[in-house]
């Protein structure tokens, strides 16, 4: 998607407010000698705002409105160094309720529906991201919060809520819980709305046939806005998302330049009417592509595709750069196995080793089925691999997000 004159214009507004209020990215811009952008190769030379570059300014630095119209902070979910801090004025928070009413509506979500969300609150931006969208559209929020999954099921039950929002390996966990206590005919959600991590094929169909629900993947970060950015339509998997409050571009993440849309690369975003904390041309490490062309669903708005990964959940094992995804891709193909898996890398007697445990039904004979995984999986990455096959349920459930890697190797 080419950047359009009305967003050039907006994007000049973000860097004058940048420039004017000298915070930390403001003082970037002013000290490259950039005032603002006449064309789309002026905004493809404006450099790229980085996360390191956002921990930097922790703990203001980011913020370009004027103190007193900063209504809230929210901070990363980043396990490592400093938390990146985002403030909001009561526009972006607004603008971000208006966002996600926008992803309900999308997903033919109404005032009559009851909506559990079991993201967490606090300065995390999910849970109340979810319940923000929930109050613009007029629906009934029921506002649960992460874990306690028995009282999560019995307020599913009374309040016959009709939407869940999660993360897709909270959605698994509720899933096999209502089928392991028997009470699916008491339960009454129709529709999911997931976030927060990537999750495949093999785990959006079983939590589809286990809840017998719609699912909709919701895309958002913390450093822009939050959850509610885009999400799918009824039409697929691929994500509409508002153009008219933020612009992406997809960059080759090695070469940094942007690559034409249907092609496969990294996500940058920038913040077109944003005043707590605009961000230019940032680096999110997602990896996805623009969709070309319209959408048979009728909206106008532009869509992205699934997020596959992030440029920074490569392993590089035996001297081979490896994605998760590329693991996913292999897996799907045997039907016998679960969505659940996981990687463990370790360094044994002078060389790495990578295991990896994948879940079945316990149909099959496990070591046939673990030799033809390792065959498969050796022939898409060029080594193979020591692959485990455990009875379904084996391995850990997570009411937030499942950590799928483990690297040994630094422990």
């Amino acid at each position: 998607m080419k950047i359009n004159k009305e967003q050039l214009e907006q994007v000049n507004k973000q860097i004058d407010a940048l420039i004017t209020a000298g915070s930390f990215y403001g003082k970037k811009l002013k000290e490259a000698g950039i005032s603002g952008v006449k064309s789309e190769e002026d905004f493809e030379e404006l450099p790229f705002s980085e996360k390191a570059d956002l921990r930097d300014a922790y703990p203001l630095g980011l913020m370009t409105a004027p103190e007193d119209k900063v209504v809230r902070i929210h901070s990363s979910s980043g396990t490592t160094g400093l938390p990146v801090i985002i403030p909001y004025t009561q526009k972006d928070v607004d603008d971000w309720a208006t966002m996600f009413a926008r992803c309900y509506e999308m997903a033919g979500i109404t005032r009559q529906d009851r909506i559990q969300i079991t993201p967490g609150y606090g300065l995390w931006t999910a849970g109340i991201g979810f319940q923000l969208g929930c109050e613009k559209l007029g629906a009934m929020a029921v506002p649960m919060g992460p874990g306690n999954t028995e009282k999560q099921l019995q307020m599913m039950m009374d309040l016959k809520t009709t939407v869940l929002c999660s993360t897709s390996s909270y959605a698994l966990l509720l899933a096999e819980e209502i089928e392991k206590r028997g009470i699916r005919d008491r339960i009454h959600l129709k529709k999911g709305v997931i976030g927060s991590e990537r999750w495949g094929d093999a785990m959006r169909k079983r939590i589809h046939d286990e809840l017998g629900i719609e699912l909709y993947d919701i895309y958002g970060l913390t450093e822009i806005y939050g959850p509610g950015i885009g999400i799918n339509c009824d039409q697929g998997t691929a994500m509409h998302y508002w153009d008219d409050y933020i612009y992406i571009e997809i960059i080759d993440p090695e070469t940094l330049k942007p690559v034409p849309d249907g092609e496969m690369g990294e996500i940058v975003i920038t913040t077109l009417v944003k005043e707590g904390a605009p961000l230019i041309r940032y680096r999110t490490h997602d990896l996805s592509r623009i969709v070309p062309g319209e959408c048979p669903c009728g909206c106008k708005h532009p869509r992205l595709d699934v997020i596959m990964g992030r440029t920074d959940d490569m392993m590089k094992i035996k001297g081979v750069n490896v994605f998760p995804s590329q693991i996913e891709e292999v897996l799907r193909k045997f039907p016998e196995t679960s969505s659940e898996y996981q990687i463990r890398i370790s360094h044994l007697d002078g060389k790495d080793t990578m295991r990896i445990y994948v879940e079945t039904n316990g149909s099959v004979n496990f070591s046939d089925l673990s030799e033809r995984i390792a065959v498969a999986v050796k022939s898409k990455i060029g080594f193979a691999p020591l692959v485990k096959v455990v009875e379904l349920g084996v391995l850990p459930r997570s009411e937030k997000k499942t950590k799928r890697v483990i690297d040994e190797r630094y422990d």
